[in-house]
């Protein structure tokens, strides 16, 4: 136990043979139980965790026939450590990224009352990013803006960072079956804990990069990331200030995005009109167009800042 509280740890795993024992090896003695999740893997991942077995009876092996995601590899141990009455669930990936000496990091806010949920974060500053790849610190920061624009945790940073721990209250309110599968669980997740009012606290942890490949393909990954995020958007502005508790910003992002859209296509329409069609009048539609995206942009501003506003006033900033 960690400070009176049954610890579980999640670790998904796809093809992570090389890298497996010495995820399971560094787990420290305080964690109850360890819920490794072979998701479908083609080489001697099973194996593996099968073998250190022998050695550490917390651990359970779960098995995925196919390949499918990180995402529910980690719902599917979520609720194997709620089975097991487990207080708080952490997730450490089976690729050796994740530091087990800083795991008391993210579980002491959570004894501690101050988050239903906390996450790493790489970003805080130079010497946490020194080893990230520049490729994927920049998809990084613009999936951050993205989630905290969906989800409305304004304080959150580095969102795609999978090293977590979260309650049980937590878990046991949220719908585990409804969160994405693959990786893009965690921005979904972001959403689903701001919809429900739980408190999540970014914690200071540095990027770790040694022998593991990533899995990800960035360009395709970004796209579908955004795409799930949009919809995530208004998916929150629908749960959280029209069916649960009204507020007058949904309609400031309603209105402020119709005018920016209005907007954009109105000067697109004015400079093809002006060079292709050679119409005259060029400046007073443009102008307009211009007054009207404008318009657009200073209501979505002012929906963001009375959704940072109601974040504060809910307590979700520590």
């Amino acid at each position: 136990m960690y400070r009176g509280h049954r610890v579980g740890v999640v670790v998904p795993a796809y093809n992570e043979q090389e890298l497996i024992k010495e995820v399971l090896s560094g787990i420290p003695d305080y964690v109850d139980r360890v819920y490794v999740v072979d998701d479908g893997s083609n080489d001697g991942t099973s194996k593996a965790v099968q073998e250190f077995m022998g050695r550490d009876n917390r651990i359970t092996l779960l098995r995925h026939e196919k390949n499918e995601g990180v995402g529910k590899s980690i719902i599917d141990g979520y609720k194997a450590a709620l089975k097991e009455d487990m207080d708080i669930i952490a997730v450490m990936a089976g690729d050796n990224q994740m530091d087990p000496k800083y795991l008391p990091d993210l579980l002491d806010p959570i004894v501690e009352g101050k988050a239903d949920y906390t996450k790493g974060n790489r970003l805080l500053g130079p010497e946490y990013v020194r080893n990230m790849p520049k490729f994927r610190y920049l998809g990084n920061m613009i999936l951050t803006f993205l989630t905290k624009i969906a989800s409305g945790y304004w304080h959150i940073m580095d969102p795609q960072n999978g090293y977590t721990a979260i309650s049980r209250k937590a878990l046991e309110k949220i719908d585990l079956d409804s969160v994405y599968h693959w990786y893009g669980y965690p921005n979904d997740l972001l959403v689903k804990l701001n919809v429900y009012g739980f408190k999540v606290l970014d914690v200071p942890i540095p990027a770790k990069y040694g022998k593991e490949k990533s899995k990800i393909k960035y360009t395709k990954y970004v796209a579908k990331v955004s795409w799930l995020l949009l919809k995530d958007f208004f998916w929150r502005l629908k749960e959280k200030y029209l069916l649960y508790n009204f507020h007058p910003l949904v309609f400031f992002y309603l209105f402020g995005i119709f005018f920016l859209l209005f907007g954009t296509g109105g000067v697109i329409y004015s400079i093809y009109y002006k060079w292709i069609q050679g119409g005259a009048n060029f400046f007073p539609r443009a102008a307009l167009s211009l007054i009207i995206f404008m318009i657009g942009l200073l209501m979505f501003m002012f929906a963001m800042l009375f959704d940072m506003e109601e974040e504060r006033r809910n307590g979700a900033v520590q």
